[in-house]
């Protein structure tokens, strides 16, 4: 038998709902604990970028770039946006905008003051 756990179900909330949700939060930490997805998913924080980009300053494969891309899509963490032969890609939402947003405040910035010597 399940038991209640707090507001979430106290408040009328579905348990299935409630699952679902963790089951979306289970895939993006999945996806954002591999190494170069997560460096993509960074770059990305910084502005909208070509596979091309990402490739250059990463210094990767563009096979390498691509089969990552094509995972951060799956998932739905970044979309895609054409001008002419180019494509783009963006941060899909303001929820991985804003956990990138953390993320990079926790690591990256602590390292950029410092190097700024501040």
């Amino acid at each position: 038998m399940r038991q209640t756990a707090g507001p979430v179900m106290e408040a009328g909330g579905s348990f299935d709902i409630f699952a679902n949700q963790a089951g979306k939060a289970s895939r993006l930490l999945k996806a954002l604990s591999h190494e170069t997805r997560l460096l993509i998913l960074c770059l990305l924080t910084e502005s909208e970028k070509t596979v091309g980009e990402i490739e250059a300053i990463l210094d990767l494969p563009q096979a390498v770039v691509s089969q990552q891309l094509a995972r951060l899509r799956q998932d739905q963490l970044v979309v895609t946006r054409r001008d002419g032969r180019q494509v783009y890609y963006r941060l899909a939402d303001e929820n991985v905008t804003a956990i990138m947003g953390t993320l990079y405040d926790i690591y990256c910035r602590p390292i950029m003051l410092r190097e700024q010597g501040v």
